[in-house]
């Protein structure tokens, strides 16, 4: 689990089992999109989302409606996924693009700066550019990516 924001977290699905992890980073909420994980006290959502397959507009707008509430209540949101990697990266990219205005290029660098291995999947990269009316090629994408991944990995 890493820091995108203050109140922004992104990480594995077995970051949303480690409770006292969890409150070290004063995390209130979590969006997660591999397994539904209760924990007390805490607002969870979970949505079904499999790696490579497009995002419905619905549960698009579900995801960041979460996290746009749960920031605007103050609570840290941690994102989780499978490897922590695609599709929590593909929803912490909106939530830059909805609370801070930038582009969603530059939402992914901003995550991409944090942990090097951050890759939306290109389908899931094309659901948030169709969502947000922003036609950025995934060439793009990948070089960003690869100028932030240090040599060998």
């Amino acid at each position: 689990m890493y820091p995108v924001r203050p109140w922004l977290y992104v990480g594995k699905h077995r970051d949303t089992m480690n409770l006292p992890h969890l409150n070290a980073n004063h995390i209130g909420a979590m969006l997660q999109l591999e397994e539904a994980v209760a924990q007390p006290g805490m607002h969870v959502l979970y949505l079904p989302i499999a790696d490579g397959v497009p995002l419905p507009v619905e549960t698009l707008r579900r995801g960041v409606s979460f996290l746009l509430l749960e920031h605007g209540l103050g609570r840290n949101v941690l994102i989780a996924c499978a490897a922590g990697i695609s599709r929590c990266v593909t929803f912490a990219i909106a939530a830059l693009k909805e609370t801070e205005g930038i582009p969603l290029l530059a939402a992914y660098s901003e995550i991409v700066q944090k942990n090097s291995r951050a890759l939306p999947h290109p389908v899931l990269w094309q659901s948030l550019c169709s969502f947000y009316h922003e036609n950025t090629p995934y060439i793009e994408v990948l070089r960003i990516y690869n100028r932030k991944r240090p040599a060998g990995s």
